[in-house]
C-alpha cells in the first residue's frame, strides 16, 4: 500500500520581497539549496532545504533553515553550480554552492552576471570576482558586466565549475568556468570568471544543458553533444618571443634567443607541461567554432518516430519537433522532452577524452503528452525515479530499472534493457501544475499556485 501525504510548504520571505507569486523553481540537490523566481523576476534564495524533518503532526510540513537571500530584480535566467577547487593544496577544499543570475544592463546593452555564493554561516552572499579578458569587468556594486547585447533572452545553464549562457538576439552561446580563488577575509571566497569558448549559432537552440563532461543543445528533431573538456581547456597555442634578459632571484642571467613557448593553458587557470629555462608562460586563448563544425568531435543525434505525412502530398516531410528540455539522468545518458509531448532517452559514449561521440537515442513509449519533465539521480539504487506530468492536474513516478542506454554495436541488446519502465505512483492535485523538482525518490516540490511539498511513503 502506497501512502501519500501532501501539505503546504511554508516559507519564510527575505527582507525587502515583494509580494509576487512565484513563477518557477530551481533546486541543487546535493546541499539542497532553493531558489523561486518570481513574477517580478526576482529571485528567493534559500541555503537548505530539509525535506525529511520529521513534523510534529499531519498537517505541519518541515521547515527549511531561515535566513533566505532576495535577489533583486531584473533577472533573465539563473542557474545553481558546485566550485570544487581542483588543487588540493590551495586552501579551499570543501565545494561550495555558487547560484548565478543573468540580467540586462545599461539598456540590454551589456550582460549584467551576479555571483551569490553559499558561505559557512549558511547563508547566500554576493562574491568578490576576479576576471582578466577585455569584455569581462568586475563592478563591487553591480557585479560582471559583460560586453555583449543582451537581447530578447538568454538561457543559463550549469555544472561543476562550469556554466554556458546561450543568446537567442546573438546567436551565440558563451562557455564560462568559475574557480576559487582564495577567500576574502570575512569567511567567503573570491572567484576567478574565465570566458572559455564561443558557438556560433546556425540553427535555434531551444534548451541547454551542462552535465559532467558534456555540453547538450536541444535543437529541431534532435539534439547536438560536445565534449566539454576541450572547449574549457582552449587551443594549444605557439609563440616566439624576442631575445631579451632572464633574471633570476640565484642572480643567473641567461640571455635567449627566439625563445618558444609551446605550453597548454587550461581555461579553469591550471598549466599543464613544464616551466623551464626556455618557456614562457602565455596568455589564454578562447575558442571560437561554428555549432555545425566537425571540430570538437561534435555528435548531432536525431528522434526517432517523428516522420509524419503531408496530408495534401505524397512526399514526406518532418514536422520540425524542438527538443525543449533536457535532464541528466546519468552520467552519460539523458532524458529528452519535446515540444510533441514525447520523452527520449540518449546514451553517449566516449572511449577516452577528445575522441568521437557515439550516441544512441530511444523513444519512451507512452500514452501521457508530457509537459513537465523532472529526473532524480540516485546513485545508491539500481533503479531511477523520473516524474512527469501533463501540465494540468497530475503528476507520475515512473522507475526505470537496469538502464543501459550506453551505445554499442548491439543496439537491439540497449533497446531491450530500456524496456524496464514502471510507473509506481500517480498524483492528482487541485491546481495546476506550474513546475515539478524532485528531493528524493519518494518526495517532489510541485508548483501549482502556491508552492507544495509531497512525500511519498511506501508501506
Amino acid at each position: 500500500m502506497v501512502e501519500v501525504q501532501a501539505c503546504k510548504l511554508s516559507l519564510p520571505r527575505p527582507s525587502l520581497s515583494s509580494s509576487s507569486p512565484i513563477t518557477s523553481l530551481l533546486f541543487e540537490p546535493r546541499f539542497t539549496s532553493l531558489a523561486l523566481m518570481h513574477s517580478d523576476s526576482s529571485f528567493s534564495l534559500y541555503p537548505s532545504l530539509s525535506p525529511f524533518s520529521p513534523p510534529s503532526s499531519q498537517s505541519q510540513a518541515p521547515t527549511p533553515t531561515p535566513t533566505p537571500t532576495l535577489v533583486p530584480p531584473p533577472s533573465s535566467s539563473a542557474s545553481f553550480l558546485l566550485l570544487q577547487n581542483p588543487r588540493p593544496n590551495s586552501g579551499c577544499h570543501n565545494p561550495r554552492v555558487l547560484f548565478v543570475v543573468a540580467a540586462p544592463h545599461r539598456a540590454g546593452a551589456a550582460v549584467l552576471f551576479r555571483f551569490y555564493v553559499l558561505q559557512k554561516s549558511q547563508l547566500f552572499t554576493k562574491a568578490e570576482v576576479l576576471c582578466s579578458q577585455r569584455d569581462l569587468e568586475f563592478d563591487r556594486k553591480l557585479g560582471v558586466l559583460f560586453n555583449v547585447n543582451h537581447g530578447i533572452s538568454v538561457k543559463l545553464a550549469g555544472s561543476i565549475n562550469v556554466f554556458a549562457m546561450y543568446s537567442v538576439s546573438n546567436s551565440k552561446i558563451w562557455v564560462f568556468a568559475v574557480k576559487m580563488a582564495g577567500d576574502d577575509g570575512d569567511g567567503g571566497v573570491v572567484l576567478k570568471l574565465m570566458k572559455c569558448a564561443v558557438i556560433d549559432c546556425c540553427v535555434p537552440v531551444f534548451s541547454i544543458s551542462v552535465s559532467g563532461e558534456l555540453l547538450i543543445l536541444g535543437e529541431e528533431n534532435g539534439v547536438r553533444v560536445f565534449q566539454l573538456r576541450p572547449l574549457v581547456k582552449g587551443r594549444i597555442r605557439k609563440e616566439q618571443r624576442e631575445s631579451k634578459s632572464l633574471n633570476f632571484p640565484n642572480g643567473y642571467d641567461r640571455k635567449t634567443a627566439g625563445v618558444e613557448a609551446n605550453m597548454e593553458v587550461a581555461c579553469n587557470g591550471d598549466l599543464e607541461g613544464r616551466i623551464d629555462l626556455n618557456r614562457v608562460s602565455l596568455k589564454r586563448r578562447s575558442v571560437r567554432f561554428r555549432q555545425d563544425s566537425s571540430e570538437w568531435s561534435a555528435c548531432y543525434v536525431a528522434f526517432k518516430g517523428k516522420k509524419v505525412e503531408h496530408l495534401k502530398s505524397m512526399v514526406p516531410s518532418f514536422i520540425p519537433i524542438k527538443a525543449v528540455s533536457i535532464q541528466a539522468f546519468a552520467a552519460k545518458t539523458f532524458l529528452i522532452l519535446d515540444s510533441d509531448g514525447e520523452v527520449h532517452l540518449l546514451g553517449i559514449s566516449i572511449h577516452h577524452p577528445g575522441s568521437e561521440i557515439t550516441c544512441h537515442m530511444k523513444l519512451f513509449s507512452n500514452t501521457l503528452k508530457v509537459q513537465k519533465l523532472a529526473v532524480l539521480r540516485d546513485t545508491s539504487t539500481r533503479g531511477r525515479t523520473i516524474w512527469i506530468s501533463d501540465g494540468f492536474y497530475s503528476v507520475h513516478m515512473m522507475t526505470v530499472s537496469e538502464t543501459d542506454a550506453s551505445a554499442n554495436d548491439d543496439e537491439n541488446d540497449s533497446e531491450e534493457k530500456l524496456t524496464q519502465i514502471s510507473v509506481t505512483q500517480g498524483i492528482f492535485t487541485s491546481e495546476m501544475i506550474q513546475d515539478i523538482i524532485p528531493l528524493a525518490a519518494n518526495a517532489i516540490l510541485i508548483l501549482g499556485q502556491v508552492v507544495i511539498y509531497v512525500p511519498g511513503q511506501i508501506r
